[in-house]
């Protein structure tokens, strides 16, 4: 399941019965089951490793550098390592990667970017706070 580089142990897991609402930071290996609505970002480094399971949904950006996607992700994805999409595995947003292992039935709905040098283009985006009346 996971690539040749991809760090195989799991630290953290989001049960399919939680949700979070909000950004979520992680190192090491990462499991979702459950939702969320933020971003979810490792932090830096190859050997992170997120595993979104065929329950899983996530509503933001997702970075970091492996990824198993068997569920849906609605937002833009980053892989500085590997991306295996699996055959549940929907992602409506546009995705970065350098290595893409891409099985029968899976879904991207958005512009796939090949990043050779594995260092993804990051477009960060700031939030102005609007004011006025």
């Amino acid at each position: 399941m996971f690539g040749r580089n991809a760090k195989s142990e799991i630290d953290s897991l989001i049960g399919i019965a939680a949700r979070i609402e909000g950004d979520l930071c992680f190192t090491g290996g990462l499991r979702i089951d459950g939702e969320v609505h933020g971003n979810v970002v490792a932090g830096e480094g190859a050997d992170s490793v997120l595993i979104v399971s065929e329950h899983a949904r996530i509503e933001g950006e997702v970075r970091c550098a492996n990824l198993v996607v068997n569920g849906y992700i609605a937002g833009t994805v980053y892989s500085t390592e590997l991306l295996e999409l699996q055959p549940k595995g929907r992602i409506h947003g546009d995705v970065h990667y350098k290595l893409l292992e891409m099985h029968g039935g899976a879904l991207v709905t958005g512009k796939l970017s090949h990043q050779p040098s594995g260092e993804p283009v990051f477009h960060l985006a700031v939030a102005e706070a609007a004011s006025g009346a």
